[in-house]
């Protein structure tokens, strides 16, 4: 049995990464894009962009679970990637996020009547 310490390893958690890119130019494809999506949520993975999905696992063993549960709900076409890694690897990812200048409107000089 594991000890307390041992089980939530950062290098026995694990996450799951879903990269996909799948058709979407007739209706059919759509629906078949949107389930795909649809069902990842279901099984507990996030948005994390638009075509990249994330799940938290505790251990190997349960990433191994949703990672079997991706291959079963696989759309026919397109292109989908799992990867599963470490929550030590997870933490070394660095993100960007730009943020897109606004131009703040000038203040309105308000007419006063006495």
């Amino acid at each position: 049995m594991l000890s307390n310490t041992n089980r939530f390893n950062a290098y026995r958690i694990m996450w799951v990464l879903v990269f996909f890119d799948l058709p979407t130019e007739t209706k059919k494809e759509r629906s078949a894009a949107s389930q795909f999506r649809k069902k990842l949520l279901d099984d507990g993975f996030i948005m994390f962009q638009f075509s990249i999905y994330i799940r938290h696992c505790p251990s190997r063993e349960n990433a191994k679970v949703h990672t079997k549960r991706v291959k079963n709900i696989l759309p026919a076409h397109g292109k989908v990637c799992i990867l599963e890694i470490t929550d030590k690897q997870f933490e070394r990812m660095e993100l960007f996020q730009g943020v897109k200048p606004i131009e703040i409107p000038q203040p309105v000089e308000q007419l006063q009547l006495f």
